[in-house]
């Protein structure tokens, strides 16, 4: 319940800033352009505050945060005194009319590049990427790519952390082949290696493009002593103390971590004997792991403990940080480079590439947003950021109810000098209304079918 309040919380102010900036720059403009604005909404539906400005503009917040709107003195739309026509958007030229159109998802660009200079200035703690193992018959180990290698580049262009590859990875799905530059510390050698990607198959919902390609990310070595016994667990309930060491469970040794963790999904609501180490003293307690049903409908086992991790080695470690300038041409190439990304992965969902599945709703970004806002300030800029730039491309796609199908009818109107007929704008409208839904429904049932 309260992590669902979080997430929802993180939700509307990540989409409430979004609104608000892209909105913003649909009223900026206008307003310089001499365009008269009536009302000026973030949100939907039931007016939950209003103030009336000076100019007679109404400012409003509304209780649906899904979205937002400014209103214009249109002729097409209300009765405009004779005196106030100079000051109509559809009396304005086309060029001022396409300018204000187009600042909304510019705004959206220009958001992004501010979230990431000021996630790049307060620095991204990270670690480098690290092969701790590649699967047998992968993509990666039929290139040639070994364990404890560390990934320094893919295609030619250098990558920093992990979230870095996990974009190249992105970049590059549905083409055949990639490169990937690799350090080898055992011989101190920079190699590179051609992977074959004709065979590679992904699934966003199973896994992520790192594992789908055979890499696991070197983690440090986890314990079986216990450094955190959650209060009202089962295992606080067994006697289970921090600093108890797990050796067996059911009169079976335990060798690993991850050998414990099985074990105990395996058993929910089970009563077993686990055996510990306390003090030097070797204990018998009877545990019983609590049973939660998990989203694919799965009864699984939780003990409430968490182990003692060791630390990444030093070298390991990186501060992606950069200086006020450095900060503003890392904020610009991160942008376009998600730009370019997402205009990508929209042409492979039109191609059957990419899966319609992988289509996400409100449910999963409040999600994502809760998630990144968990990990702290510069996680929820990035996120914002990516956001931001989602929302800017999906407002400039060509369909009628969009900014970008507007642009389209302002554009033939710009090169023919007369405008698309109204009959023509209701039945774009109505199309593009149809596939708006349509892909919301989609989303939405992807969000279900993932809870």
């Amino acid at each position: 319940m309260i992590s669902s309040l979080w997430n929802l919380g993180a939700f509307i102010i990540a989409l409430g800033i979004l609104v608000a900036i892209h909105e913003f720059g649909h009223f900026w403009v206008a307003r310089r352009c001499g365009v008269k604005v009536l009302r000026f909404s973030i949100g939907f539906g039931k007016t939950l505050w209003m103030r009336t400005g000076k100019d007679g503009t109404e400012y409003v917040v509304a209780m649906i945060p899904l979205g937002g709107f400014v209103k214009m003195l249109d002729e097409r739309v209300d009765d405009v005194p004779e005196e106030l026509k100079s000051q109509s958007f559809n009396c304005k030229p086309v060029l001022a009319r396409i300018a204000i159109v187009a600042a909304g998802p510019l705004a959206n660009f220009a958001l992004a590049i501010v979230a990431f200079w000021f996630m790049f200035m307060i620095g991204v703690p990270s670690v480098k990427p690290v092969i701790g193992e590649v699967a047998p018959h992968s993509v990666m180990a039929q290139a040639g790519v070994t364990n404890k290698a560390i990934i320094t580049a893919i295609d030619g262009q250098d990558v920093q952390d992990w979230n870095d590859v996990s974009l190249k990875l992105i970049e590059h799905m549905g083409e055949p082949t990639m490169a990937v530059q690799l350090y080898l510390e055992d011989t101190n050698y920079t190699v590179s290696r051609q992977v074959d990607l004709r065979k590679w198959k992904f699934d966003p919902e199973r896994e992520s493009p790192i594992t789908s390609v055979g890499l696991t990310p070197y983690r440090p070595a986890v314990s079986q002593e216990l450094a955190e016994v959650m209060k009202g667990s089962a295992g606080e309930h067994a006697g289970l103390l921090a600093g108890d060491k797990i050796i067996a469970v059911a009169q079976q040794p335990i060798e690993s971590w991850s050998a414990l963790v099985a074990k105990i999904q395996n058993s929910p609501d089970q009563m077993l004997v686990v055996t510990i180490l306390r003090n030097g003293q070797q204990l018998d307690l009877n545990v019983t792991p609590k049973g939660k049903t998990g989203g694919d409908g799965v009864l699984t086992g939780y003990l409430g403990v968490a182990p003692v991790v060791a630390s990444y080695p030093e070298d390991y470690l990186v501060d992606i940080q950069y200086g006020i300038l450095d900060s503003v041409q890392q904020s610009v190439e991160r942008t376009w480079q998600l730009t370019t990304l997402t205009f990508k992965m929209i042409g492979r969902l039109v191609t059957g590439d990419i899966s319609l599945n992988n289509l996400s709703g409100p449910i999963s970004i409040a999600k994502s947003a809760g998630a990144s806002a968990d990990y702290g300030l510069v996680y929820f800029l990035g996120f914002l950021a990516l956001i931001s730039v989602n929302l800017g491309l999906m407002n400039l796609m060509p369909l009628p109810v969009l900014d970008g199908g507007h642009l389209v009818y302002y554009t033939f109107e710009l090169i023919t000098g007369r405008p698309v007929s109204e009959k023509i704008q209701e039945v774009g409208f109505r199309i593009g209304s149809v596939i708006i839904m349509l892909l919301t429904g989609l989303a939405l049932f992807n969000d279900f079918a993932r809870l």
